[in-house]
This record gives C-alpha cells, structure tokens and sequence, in this order.
C-alpha cells in the first residue's frame, strides 16, 4: 500500500471541503490504517467507533432492503462526523465542524473512495 497516495488523498479532500477538521482510514474491523486528527483526538478509538457505527449501519441497510451502505453523518452541536464505506473491506471517517457543507462533502467523496480503495487493495496506477 502506497501511504504517501493516502495521505494525499485525505489531504486533498480536506482542502477540497470547506469544514473538514479530521480525518482517517481503518479496515473494516476498526484497525487504523490512516489518520490526519488533532491531538485531541485518539484515532485508534475513533476507527473502532466508526467501524462499529458502518457495520450496524450496513446490517440496518441490508434488513431494510435499502440496497448498498454508502455513508452515515452523525450530527451533534459542534458539528458531524461522517462514516463512508470504502469497498468492502475499509472506511473513512471525516469529521466537520459546524459550517461543513454535507452535500458537497458527498460530491466530493466518490472518486477519493474510489481512488483510496485502489491504494488500500494495490491497484492504483503509478502515481496515484
């Protein structure tokens, strides 16, 4: 896996959406992979909530019949954290202060998923 492409990848998204203060990349079963977050915030915790929160999230979507888990936001006083699948395997979470566009958040991460899902499973094109 190419760390530098998935740092800039977060990056990239941060500077790309206004209100982004966190983010970070875990395996589906909550273990870290990457994470650009404040001191205050533990992203070894942080990777395993996200993981727990997607993985009940997509067990909801599979009992409702609402198709394919993209995203959850969970919204709270001094902002949101948002929870994306990456393929099958991964996640990203985004944290947003209180002026983070949502709609444009999710504009914004289809083809980073897409993309991070290439580097974590190591078919990305050189350079990427």
């Amino acid at each position: 896996m190419d760390h530098k492409a998935l740092a800039l990848e977060m990056r990239g998204l941060r500077e790309q959406v206004t209100g982004i203060t966190d983010t970070a990349v875990a395996a589906a079963d909550g273990l870290l992979i990457a994470a650009d977050t404040a001191d205050t915030i533990d992203p070894e915790g942080l990777a395993a909530l996200a993981a727990a929160g997607l993985g009940l999230a997509r067990r909801t979507a599979d009992a409702t019949a609402r198709g394919t888990l993209r995203r959850t936001v969970t919204y709270g006083s001094h902002g949101c954290a948002a929870f994306f699948a990456v393929g099958d395997t991964a996640l990203m979470v985004v944290l947003g202060d209180e002026g983070m566009d949502v709609d444009h958040l999710n504009r914004a991460t289809q083809s980073a998923l897409r993309r991070i899902d290439l580097i974590l499973t190591d078919k990305a094109p050189e350079g990427v």
